[in-house]
């Protein structure tokens, strides 16, 4: 820059004045314009620029510096800048430049996780990352809080970009085959999946937290009972073989289903966050309320295989209780091993019968005595336990209470804590027991006696028919020829058109075969003496007594 003087005009009596004119080189115009077009593109840069926040994995697989990048709904909202150990070596931080616009992401409930191909209950996720390489993927949080330090999930969550839907809390004893996405089922069709799980505060049950999708989270009521549908359900017991299985997804990664009773009046859509229980199968999940139970003793005297533990008891065909315990006594006066079954029954799963009973009764089922004296009552007469066969095929028993009138006179003692009923034998024990009289009664028997006797007499009767053959038999045939000659003699006399001949030929042919049948009547008796005891066989040939026909 230079200055040049310049004249101007000067007033008449004031001293002269000198001034200097500076001027701007064209040469400087084009570095002022590109430092002002820096300063505008770092001042828009400092502006645009997002939050620095930094991610903890466990890991550092799939991430680089400078390359991997930050989606969300598959839109990039930032970029990895630098990857780096953690302070203790741990793990590994990697710094994200997210974008102005990203700047949301920084609240202390956001998540981020590595995505990469993967194969889980959910199924299969993560594909694209095979030509594009492995990115972050983001959800935005809802906390008012922000945070510059996030802790990275090793797994994608289920439930992401504020999917509308409810989440509930499942107790169970046992996990089971359960896991992270695994699905939840309404009539059999998918609304749902597993979201989280965790041991409950005492560590003897597990919090299973599922989430269902909108609407249909709506058909979660207060009433909604929830079951584990995973894997093949197959059940032999006293009823049976019972095979159930929710779908072949859930026969593979496990699954829930879930379903209010039929018969729900005033039911309501149950609020987020309500506990339910998950129980083991369907039809424990819509058994109507077992109510109070009542634990009571039976004493077996004979041995009970294929009774188990949990077998179905049953009340004149009505299943209201099953067996809690099998233990093996000593009776140190019998000398014998009676079995002590302990069993809970329902009485509230009698249904209309327990209601009209408390009612004609005037029982109140909260006063212990007289419960146990209305139980008593029974007792005098007739209830009976009994051990019945469910199943041949498996053999499996289960417990009967039923009314036995005439079975024997039991002294009921209501001071025994649990009530003990009276037992009787099975029916199989009933038939063995019938089957063994009738088996002592023919051993019994003097068999050998009664073989030696018909053996004796069948050897008497053999030296008779000897006898009759040597001696008799051909005295009756020789007495039969002199009778045929003397008939033929007189026959010869006659006329041969007189009728006093015919009759004397056909009484000849009579005694001809009266001589043949009593010939073969012998031999037949030569060969089955035993016949005139037994009688003639059904299938014998038939003897011809009668001779040949008359011509």
């Amino acid at each position: 820059m230079t200055s040049h003087p310049t004249d101007t005009p000067q007033a008449p009596g004031s001293p002269a004045i000198k001034t200097r004119r500076f001027s701007v080189s064209l040469v400087w115009i084009v570095p002022i314009v590109a430092v002002l077009v820096g300063i505008s593109l770092v001042v828009h840069s400092i502006l645009q620029q997002g939050p620095t926040i930094t991610l903890n994995f466990k890991t550092g697989s799939g991430l680089t510096a400078n390359k991997t990048e930050v989606k969300y709904r598959n839109v990039v909202i930032g970029q990895v800048t630098d990857v780096a150990l953690s302070d203790d070596q741990k793990s590994v931080n990697a710094t994200v430049q997210l974008a102005k616009q990203a700047e949301s992401f920084t609240r202390a409930d956001s998540q981020f996780w590595v995505v990469r191909p993967r194969i889980g209950a959910g199924g299969v996720s993560g594909i694209d990352t095979l030509l594009s390489g492995d990115y972050i993927g983001a959800d935005i949080g809802q906390s008012e809080t922000r945070a510059k330090q996030f802790k990275g999930l090793e797994n994608p969550p289920p439930i992401t970009y504020g999917e509308p839907g409810k989440r509930f809390t499942l107790h169970t004893q046992t996990l089971g085959s359960l896991d992270i996405g695994s699905p939840v089922y309404y009539r059999k069709i998918e609304v749902g999946q597993v979201v989280a799980y965790e041991l409950d505060a005492e560590g003897k049950g597990v919090n299973v937290e599922v989430f269902v999708h909108a609407p249909n989270d709506a058909y979660v009521t207060e009433n909604t009972r929830f079951w584990n549908a995973s894997g093949i359900d197959l059940s032999v017991g006293a009823n049976g073989f019972a095979l159930k299985t929710e779908s072949l997804s859930s026969m593979l990664v496990g699954g829930i289903a879930f379903r209010a009773p039929p018969y729900s009046p005033n039911d309501k859509p149950a609020d987020e966050a309500r506990t339910f229980e998950l129980f083991d199968d369907q039809d424990s999940a819509l058994a109507p309320p077992n109510g109070e139970g009542q634990y009571m003793a039976l004493r077996f005297d004979q041995a009970l295989r294929g009774l188990k533990v949990g077998a179905p008891v049953e009340f004149l065909g009505v299943e209201f209780g099953k067996v809690v315990s099998i233990n093996l006594d000593f009776d140190a006066k019998k000398r014998s091993f009676p079995l002590n079954v302990g069993i809970v029954i329902y009485p509230q799963l009698l249904g209309q019968a327990h209601t009209k009973l408390l009612k004609v009764m005037n029982h109140d089922p909260n006063d212990e005595a007289a419960g146990v004296q209305l139980i008593g009552s029974f007792i005098e007469n007739g209830l009976r336990a009994q051990a019945r066969s469910g199943n041949l095929l498996t053999g499996q028993l289960y417990i009967a209470l039923d009314f036995y009138p005439k079975a024997d006179k039991v002294k009921f003692d209501p001071s025994l804590r649990p009530v003990s009923i009276p037992t009787i034998p099975g029916n199989l024990e009933q038939l063995q027991e019938k089957l063994e009289n009738i088996v002592n009664k023919i051993n019994q028997l003097p068999i050998e006696r009664i073989a030696g006797n018909l053996d004796s007499n069948l050897v008497e009767l053999r030296k008779g028919l000897t006898q009759f053959n040597a001696k008799t038999l051909p005295g009756v045939q020789n007495t039969l020829a002199d009778v045929s000659k003397t008939l033929q003699s007189a026959s010869s006399t006659l006329a041969e058109d007189s009728p006093q001949r015919e009759q004397l030929t056909q009484t000849l042919d009579e005694l001809g075969r009266m001589s043949r049948s009593l010939r073969e009547l012998s031999d037949y008796l030569g060969r089955h003496p035993e016949s005139l005891i037994r009688g003639r066989p059904d299938n014998a040939a038939p003897l011809d007594l009668q001779g040949p026909p008359r011509k």
